[in-house]
């Protein structure tokens, strides 16, 4: 084969679409995760990482919802359980049980922090006209937490506000 041969071989620039290839959206991505029966939402940009259950190691006093920390890699990781954060119904650990391992960039800091949930979904893609905003009724989830609502067929995806779930609320301990 000689140098012309290959370069005729050579694509043109605008010569070739890239067919096929969904993961090339506008709009906003979430992982979508479920906590009892219900479907939720965090922008997939904030996911450090996905990882299997595993026991952490307990923090004295600390509240109920936090069942302790991990190191990943190094860092000191705080491991929140969302359905004890949320009050939705009792907490169960199993085989699809998963760690999402969130990180937000704000004022210049980085914070991490792991989210037990039942089991990782999918990635949705949702244009901004897609998100709706959540009715205020006063239900398990407290209205801050909440980013926005997505129709996905039949069902509602609740999208959670990240930087929202990064704060753990002070406790007082009774000693």
């Amino acid at each position: 084969m000689d140098i012309q041969t290959l370069a005729n071989d050579i694509p043109v620039e605008g010569e070739y679409s890239l067919e096929g290839i969904d993961f090339i959206v506008s709009g906003e991505q979430f992982l979508t995760f479920q906590l009892d029966q219900e479907q939720y939402g965090v922008d997939i940009l904030c996911v450090e990482e996905i990882r299997s259950w595993e026991q952490p190691t307990k923090i004295p006093n600390a509240p109920a919802y936090i069942k302790g920390v991990i190191n990943m890699r190094g860092v000191i990781v705080p491991i929140v359980d969302l359905r004890m954060k949320f009050n939705i119904g009792k907490p169960e650990y199993s085989e699809i049980t998963v760690v999402i391992v969130l990180t937000v960039e704000a004022n210049h800091q980085s914070r991490t922090i792991g989210f037990v949930v039942d089991a990782v979904s999918e990635v949705l893609n949702a244009e901004e006209n897609e998100i709706l905003n959540a009715p205020v009724f006063g239900g398990c989830i407290p209205a801050h937490f909440i980013k926005g609502l997505v129709n996905v067929g039949d069902n509602v995806v609740t999208l959670l506000d990240v930087e929202a779930l990064q704060v753990i609320e002070k406790h007082t301990v009774n000693c």
